[in-house]
């Protein structure tokens, strides 16, 4: 008896394609896109789930506070906490240092009372029925999968060292090298490294045209670079992030931003701003601001419409970057109109009433 042959059809689904599975520290969103942490919760969800796969994030830094390192050790220490390959290039002689300087995971509620109640380390008496199951490391991992994604990171706490010494890490030195063909080789074997959908890696450019790079002043050379590198990161499963300097010429920087699909800028704030401590609410614990320029938009071209574009950046309890919208300080009672109320309105009633 013949086999029977298998009827196919053009409008089949193709199993092979459909629903991939991701790795860890991914999340799915709409259109298909799937997003990588920005290792700051905050900006997560301003971002509406936070760095889109194949995108390329590009962050305008302030030349009197390097507030862009923080956005930066969050995002390579987010990486490195997940095991995902990581390169990064900056123009210091001896870029792994910097890793020394990336902050460790916060400890979370329940890692905390797990420290306190040394018998929950070993399990309660019912626990050993579910091993016989599970296994260990099945129960560890459903312990942990509420952080698969993002973590919230303690800045005065440095990241453990078998984290900074993986094998999957690639340190490039851009401060002596003539041109950007070694950078350029770099990341095209980076990128080549692993397939587009079980792993996700992550680029990290410091101060790219920073002057003592000796192609600083190759602009059209540094703009090739960055189509070429946008360009390959929309082709794998990886993100890269970039973070100059003011230094370029104002023609050129409009095409660095173009060419961005998330576009970033930090500023400081003064230390003795008193204008700005009467204006906003909170003045006391800011250290900078972060505006968001553009969005990135992958699958899509409906507009992502922000609550906001200009949030404060602030360190809470010196150890913890969180990023929140600015509150307009309330205006004392004596001054005249209170906060939320215009100068056409009359207030000299006393019963509170206003009169129109």
């Amino acid at each position: 008896m013949a086999a029977a042959k298998t009827r196919t059809s053009t409008f089949s689904r193709n199993l092979s394609t459909a629903a991939p599975s991701h790795g860890p520290g991914l999340k799915c969103g709409p259109n298909g896109t799937v997003f990588l942490s920005s290792g700051i919760p905050d900006l997560d969800k301003i971002l509406g789930g936070g760095f889109p796969l194949g995108s390329l994030v590009m962050v305008m830094e302030d030349a009197e506070a390097p507030h862009h390192m923080l956005l930066l050790r969050n995002f390579m220490a987010q990486g490195l906490v997940l095991g995902q390959p990581l390169l990064y290039s900056s123009p210091a002689r001896d870029p792994r240092g910097f890793l020394g300087t990336l902050p460790s995971p916060a400890a979370s509620k329940d890692d905390k009372s797990r420290e306190r109640d040394p018998d929950q380390e070993k399990g309660l008496r019912i626990a050993w029925q579910y091993k016989k199951y599970l296994g260990e490391s099945q129960l560890d991992g459903q312990r942990d999968s509420k952080h698969e994604y993002s973590n919230e990171f303690d800045l005065r706490k440095p990241l453990e060292r078998h984290f900074i010494n993986g094998p999957r890490i690639d340190c490039v030195s851009i401060q002596d090298c003539p041109d950007l063909s070694t950078l350029r080789d770099r990341c095209a074997t980076f990128l080549s490294q692993f397939p587009r959908i079980s792993c996700a890696g992550r680029i990290a450019i410091q101060s790219f045209c920073a002057p003592q790079c000796a192609y600083s002043n190759m602009e059209w050379d540094m703009l090739s670079f960055i189509r070429y590198l946008k360009s390959m990161v929309r082709s794998s499963n990886s993100v890269a992030i970039i973070t100059f300097p003011p230094l370029l010429s104002p023609s050129f920087c409009k095409r660095w931003q173009h060419m961005a699909d998330t576009l970033l800028s930090v500023k400081a704030i003064q230390d003795e701003d008193k204008e700005l401590a009467q204006l906003l609410t909170g003045y006391q614990d800011m250290v900078g601001f972060l505006n968001v320029h553009k969005v990135a938009r992958i699958n899509t071209q409906v507009p992502v419409i922000l609550e906001a574009t200009t949030f404060s950046i602030k360190l809470q309890k010196r150890r913890y970057l969180v990023l929140e919208c600015l509150n307009q300080a309330p205006v004392d009672g004596s001054s005249g109109t209170s906060y939320g109320t215009s100068g056409g309105w009359s207030s000299s009633s006393k019963t509170g009433n206003l009169d129109f």
